[in-house]
């Protein structure tokens, strides 16, 4: 009995479903009791286990692996429906010819299937049509027999259902009687009870007004302790975002120093070098202005590693001096270009073409 579920609803004899407000709580208990049941008996136990890779083939495989990836299907291929001749090339080619008769036989066959079938539906369709929708017809009637012999099934259990309720109905309602009776007496009882609760009430209120009082007091004085130990954490944690920020601002001033010694080292061995150059192979201001050119392009890329904000003015002028390398002007559209950069980088070029020239 204990996991058996007992259905007490009888809608034959109960009253007041035309109430507002009935249904929609008897639905909400139906979705409750829905959501809230979990079978416990496998009604499939009968049946073999599934073999789910009876229908796994290699395509099937694929196909699933491609969703996965999500990678769009293959195109379909109509390259065999075409007649398309040989190619411009191969026109001479007996292999690419021979390809080309062989596709038209295949479609002409094709085709010629197509008629065939078309002749054969010509022929038998209709008798084929026929004989499928007499098939269909007795389908529909056998159907409609199961149907009403099922809806004549569900009316004689609804008869009995509504007998046996119609029965159980006299017997619930003097049951319902007594119960009546026997509230009336615990009513007269609860209220000779209510009496004696109500002074316990009272005693026990003035009990939880002190305690209440006292607990009022206790928080007053852990919310002061809190905001205390509050403002002291905050200041701590004032403490150390200064000092951090105090050591990031140190850091960036070493880099940045470290950084203008290594611009300026640069420069100077640039010069050195090609001053060496020029007067150790006696080479033409032009060729002196490239090579100076290609330093200086090297240097800038070192400099746009290092500082990334200027990585993007910097592109324009590396790529306009390595684009005018070859033209004896090459210089002064350089010059132009870098101009639009940044003031460090349109400087240190001026000062490496001076030197060159």
């Amino acid at each position: 009995m204990a996991g058996e579920v007992i259905v007490d609803a009888l809608p034959y004899i109960d009253q007041g479903y035309d109430e507002a407000g009935v249904r929609e709580a008897a639905l909400a208990m139906v979705e409750e009791e829905t959501r809230r049941y979990r079978p416990t008996k496998n009604y499939l136990e009968h049946l073999p286990p599934l073999n789910t890779s009876l229908f796994e083939t290699e395509m099937m495989k694929s196909e699933w692996e491609r969703m996965q990836q999500r990678q769009p299907m293959d195109v379909l291929s109509m390259k065999r429906y075409e007649l398309p001749p040989p190619p411009a090339g191969k026109m001479t080619d007996i292999a690419a010819w021979t390809e080309c008769v062989e596709n038209s036989q295949a479609q002409l066959e094709h085709q010629a299937t197509r008629i065939c079938n078309l002749e054969l539906m010509l022929e038998y369709g209709c008798e084929a049509w026929k004989s499928y929708l007499e098939l269909v017809v007795a389908s529909v009637s056998q159907a409609q027999k199961n149907l009403q012999a099922l809806r004549k099934d569900i009316q004689e259990i609804n008869w009995e259902r509504k007998n046996a309720q119609m029965k159980g109905g006299e017997k619930l309602r003097e049951l319902e009687a007594t119960w009546v009776g026997l509230v009336s007496k615990n009513y007269d009882i609860e209220q000779a009870c209510v009496t004696v609760e109500e002074e316990i009430m009272r005693v026990q209120k003035v009990k939880q007004n002190a305690l209440k009082r006292r607990r009022i007091e206790e928080e007053r004085v852990n919310a002061k302790r809190r905001k205390l130990e509050q403002r002291e954490q905050e200041r701590r944690e004032m403490l150390e975002k200064q000092h951090e920020e105090q050591m990031r601002q140190e850091q960036l001033e070493q880099e940045a120093q470290e950084l203008a010694r290594k611009d300026e080292e640069a420069a100077a061995a640039t010069a050195e070098a090609e001053a060496a150059v020029a007067a150790a192979t006696g080479t033409s201001s032009e060729e002196a202005a490239e090579g100076a050119a290609e330093e200086n392009e090297e240097k800038h890329s070192g400099e746009q590693y290092e500082h990334p904000s200027a990585c993007e003015e910097q592109n324009g002028v590396h790529t306009e001096i390595s684009d005018n390398q070859g033209s004896p002007n090459s210089q002064e559209r350089s010059d132009s270009n870098q101009s639009e950069g940044s003031g460090g980088a349109e400087e240190n070029i001026q000062r490496e073409d001076e030197n060159s020239l």
